[in-house]
């Protein structure tokens, strides 16, 4: 029998690399125990136009960015969100973006525990 499985949330956020650190030391007060960090290439609605440039770029130019992936509980997303939001803010432009995503949910292969008994630290064989 299946035990109903407490809402989560994927984020996905979006930002420079010198941001990332700074950014992810915090994220222990949310219960956030483990996270997925990946290299990316990209650009957003300015197509990678430096806010030093002083044409705005007609072809998209890719910048390098990463990606920390966290899943949470569903009940955290907008206190976990404001502290993302002023950790990254400079109001420059490639301050980053950020997507939340539901997640039906986390299977941990080798025990089988399910949802955020997935997701935190659990007891070792």
């Amino acid at each position: 029998m299946k035990v109903a499985i407490e809402e989560l949330s994927k984020i996905e956020i979006i930002t420079r690399e010198a941001k990332v650190l700074e950014l992810t030391r915090e994220f222990g007060k949310f219960g956030i125990t483990g996270m997925t960090i990946y290299d990316a290439k990209g650009c957003g609605v300015q197509l990678g136009t430096q806010e030093y440039e002083v044409e705005k770029n007609e072809e998209p130019t890719l910048l390098d960015k990463q990606v920390v992936m966290v899943v949470l509980p569903s009940a955290k997303v907008d206190d976990f969100l404001d502290f993302v939001e002023k950790q990254l803010y400079t109001g420059h432009i490639g301050d980053g973006k950020i997507f939340v995503s539901p997640v039906t949910n986390a299977i941990r292969v080798r025990t089988g525990e399910e949802g955020m008994d997935a997701l935190v630290e659990g007891e070792f064989d």
